[in-house]
């Protein structure tokens, strides 16, 4: 399944799993090298977190390695209407905010970031400047007007 990344996302993610294999992999061998030599493996609890650990890790850079395989850099289509990439101003009660739409690995939203299968990411997709979406909140339906897509 294709995964449709930013540049900044992808490179992000490509950062994140080099640490992860040059850094935390080591730190973790040694954690097990250092446990398993502490006796009894059975009765090693600082073994076994120690393998659990590298259980998560590997995981991770599994998980990682399968979105870099099938990332898509988004290329921005200059048509005015919203995309996976584009960041939005919208208009809600008087107030401005600004998010970017993109996949689910990159949301962020301290920074703005919202996934395109969020209610409000989702209800944004093909949008254009002056369009009103409805999308339906824990508070009730709120109205958005798209004020500005880049």
């Amino acid at each position: 399944m294709t995964k449709y990344l930013t540049q900044e996302g992808l490179k992000k993610i490509k950062k994140e799993l080099e640490y992860l294999e040059k850094v935390i992999r080591k730190e973790v061998s040694e954690d097990l090298k250092h446990t398993s030599s502490q006796g009894d493996l059975k009765e090693n609890a600082g073994y076994h977190i120690a393998k659990e650990k590298q259980g998560f890790v590997e995981g991770k850079i599994k998980e990682l390695r399968e979105i870099i395989a099938q990332a898509k850099v988004i290329e921005k289509k200059e048509n005015g209407r919203s995309q996976i990439g584009s960041f939005v101003s919208l208009k809600l009660e008087g107030r401005k905010e600004k998010f970017q739409i993109v996949e689910t690995e990159e949301v962020d939203i301290l920074k703005g970031k919202i996934s395109f299968n969020s209610p409000l990411g989702g209800a944004l997709l093909g949008k254009k400047k002056g369009d009103i979406i409805e999308v339906d909140a824990p508070q009730g339906k709120k109205k958005y007007k798209v004020i500005d897509i880049g």
